[in-house]
């Protein structure tokens, strides 16, 4: 799974990591941030629950075989 975050978007509202704390956390500027652990199968679908919860869309969660967009 690949999981972008636009940055530039991001307001901070934290639900990604509320959502998907083994994935996302947040940086000094309260803005979204990935660990810099891959996230493994038993997290896909958190990854993507707070992809889909993120009220800016500022996160894209693809699968590896899947088209982006």
């Amino acid at each position: 799974m690949r999981i972008e975050i636009d940055r530039n978007v991001c307001i901070g509202a934290a639900l990604c990591a509320l959502t998907a704390p083994e994935v996302f956390t947040q940086d000094d500027d309260g803005l979204s941030e990935l660990l810099p652990a891959r996230p493994g199968e038993t997290h896909e679908a958190k990854a993507r629950q707070a992809a889909r919860t993120c009220p800016v869309q500022a996160i894209t969660a693809v699968g590896e075989n899947e088209p982006a967009g």
